[in-house]
């Protein structure tokens, strides 16, 4: 799909017009719903190619992706099948059974891992993850992001030197209406 064709299908699949309160707590006249195009195979497969694309380009010595629970896990499954990089899958916290991990999946200390996102709006979300994964030692120093809502997250995840390399950013996707924003509901 070609990024102009998937930009388009984003706009029309994901993006709902309103009054919406953002996980930043800020309240926004749009929002892009993940849960539309993860769920898409079409979109997930056209997303995966670019995903690993951009890895590929941005941080080409990653030896493994990573992504947030639950919003980035089909997304980083998806880009690894695509780039045959394995994947961990970050927790908000450990769990309290079993292994108690925080990180799911297999890694070494001192390995380089790239943080895959759907959405970032503060870098809240994405900053966390890129926490846990150096806490465990693990070197994370770039986030592949679907779209940054242009709204800071770039500035916040660049003062704890992670850069941010979306495949879209939220100014192109609000100018690129062929139809208009499905309503909430």
């Amino acid at each position: 799909m070609e990024r102009e064709e998937l930009l388009g299908a984003l706009r029309e699949r994901a993006l709902l017009e309103g009054d919406f309160v953002l996980r930043s707590g800020r309240r926004s006249r749009y929002y892009l719903d993940k849960y539309r195009f993860e769920t898409e195979p079409a979109l997930l497969r056209a997303l995966a190619g670019r995903l690993a694309g951009e890895v590929a380009a941005g941080e080409p010595d990653s030896v493994r992706l990573a992504g947030p629970e639950l919003g980035a896990v089909a997304l980083v499954a998806a880009a690894s099948l695509e780039s045959e990089l394995p994947f961990l899958i970050v927790r908000k916290e450990g769990k309290g059974y079993g292994t108690s991990k925080r990180i799911e999946g297999v890694y070494e200390a001192g390995e380089r891992v790239c943080l895959i996102e759907d959405v970032v709006t503060s870098g809240g979300a994405a900053l966390a993850a890129v926490e846990a994964l150096r806490e465990a030692g693990l070197e994370c120093r770039t986030v592949v992001c679907v779209v940054d809502r242009e709204e800071g997250g770039a500035e916040a995840l660049a003062a704890r030197a992670v850069e941010l390399r979306p495949l879209f950013r939220a100014a192109e996707l609000l100018a690129a209406a062929k139809t208009p924003a499905k309503p909430h509901g």
